[in-house]
């Protein structure tokens, strides 16, 4: 508790600033990496964040020292040409883009790697340090590297404000985007542009390595929890920041932690846990859904096997079945036959007195509209595909349980039939 009062209350200058510059790193990352994500370029940041090494290596030759500036300058000229060479090599032979970043991915890094060790031997006492490039080094974050920082972050977000619209279009439509006039050749290139920036300045905290899963991670998390780009944005702002807060409270606290490690398995742990509960999107809530589906099917069948009884042998004054009548109509699995009746009596559509099984009126209603359904679709197959008739029962078999009341009155339309169709096929 002593050291969480301590971090937050920021009275530590240098807590202060790593918190601020995680702040500015990480709501850029998430920002222009959502752009990223929409347009199916993840492995894009991935290549640009390996890419970077040479250009700071080479603006260490230029300045002499760990100048931010040049250290961002040859940084953001690197990763551009790896996009460059990626492009071309896409567009002028028949390598394939995954195929592509990896090549220009190695090439730059391994390229990088022999700079930073000729750096390290050439005896330059201002190399110190320059290897924290490497994996990131949060705790050395200046006080002109934040303002650094908060100015890039300010350039994305007005840039994504301004042309949030053109942005929206050319990130999942590019081809309608180009046809109504706007200029997607410009947009991808100030796209491309940002990310490198972006990634640029947060080589200083998470380093080459770990640079990628803060351009694509939150976005990725985001996706699974909301389809509007507003809130996808924000939420992926949301993770990103708070990993980044939550990291470098847990290098504070723990001597000897890194921070960008633990930023990534942060936002890493955030995407798992939302892939496990999202709603619609998650594991759990698709195995709720289809458990709920596979419930209705079973409930919806044995209705319609109840109907198909009393329609053979007439009903009954007392709408009375046996479970034995039900299997010769269809068969079921007695398990799950009884738990579709137990369903079905909460539901009050059939009653049980002693042992016996009766079907009430609400009952034979919905009984009723689903043998409907399905006869209706089977007709419509007959009217509109050359499907046999042998084969149209297993295809409405299907889509009964999905027929909305919309649907049912375009079949009703359609075929000009009222009641229920007297063939079953």
């Amino acid at each position: 508790m002593e050291n969480f009062i301590e971090f937050f209350a920021f009275q530590n200058p240098n807590v202060l600033y790593v918190v601020l510059g995680m702040l500015c790193i990480n709501s850029s990352s998430a920002l222009i990496g959502t752009f990223a994500y929409l347009r199916k370029r993840s492995l894009i940041g991935d290549a640009i964040a390996h890419s970077l090494l040479p250009g700071i290596c080479i603006g260490f030759l230029f300045a002499g020292e760990k100048n931010i500036i040049y250290l961002l300058g040859g940084a953001f000229v690197s990763g551009w040409v790896s996009i460059f060479l990626i492009d071309y090599i896409v567009n002028h032979s028949r390598i394939k883009q995954d195929t592509a970043i990896g090549i220009v991915l190695s090439s730059f890094f391994a390229l990088g790697i022999v700079l930073l060790t000729f750096i390290q031997k050439s005896g330059n006492g201002n190399q110190a340090g320059l290897d924290h490039f490497l994996f990131g080094q949060a705790a050395a974050i200046t006080r002109q590297e934040i303002i650094i920082f908060f100015i890039i972050f300010l350039i994305i977000l007005i840039t994504v404000i301004l042309f949030y619209r053109s942005l929206l279009l050319i990130s999942f439509n590019p081809e309608f985007a180009a046809s109504i006039g706007l200029p997607v050749r410009i947009f991808e290139f100030v796209l491309t542009s940002l990310t490198v920036l972006a990634i640029a300045a947060g080589i200083q905290a998470l380093g080459v390595i770990l640079m990628s899963a803060l351009i694509i991670t939150p976005a990725a998390a985001a996706r699974l929890w909301t389809h509007q780009l507003k809130f996808l944005i924000v939420l992926a702002i949301l993770f990103s920041v708070f990993s980044g807060v939550f990291g470098a409270y847990i290098s504070f606290s723990k001597t000897g932690m890194p921070t960008g490690p633990w930023v990534v398995v942060i936002l890493s742990s955030i995407t798992i846990i939302s892939m496990l509960i999202a709603p619609n999107r998650g594991i759990l809530s698709r195995y709720l859904l289809k458990l709920r589906n596979s419930k209705k099917i079973t409930d919806e069948n044995i209705l319609k096997a109840i109907y198909s009884h009393f329609e053979g042998n007439s009903v009954s004054e007392n709408h009375q079945f046996t479970l034995r009548s039900l299997t010769e109509i269809r068969q079921f699995d007695t398990s799950t036959l009884n738990r579709g009746i137990n369903r079905l009596l909460r539901k009050k559509y059939l009653l049980k007195e002693s042992d016996e099984l009766f079907i009430t009126t609400a009952g034979l209603i919905e009984s009723k509209r689903i043998v409907r359904l399905h006869r209706l679709w089977e007709q419509y197959l007959l009217k509109r595909t050359s499907i046999d008739k042998d084969h149209v029962h297993s295809g409405a078999e299907a889509i009964e349980h999905i027929i909305t009341p919309e649907i049912e009155k375009e079949l009703e339309r359609e075929l000009n039939i009222k009641g229920i169709p007297k063939e079953d096929y």
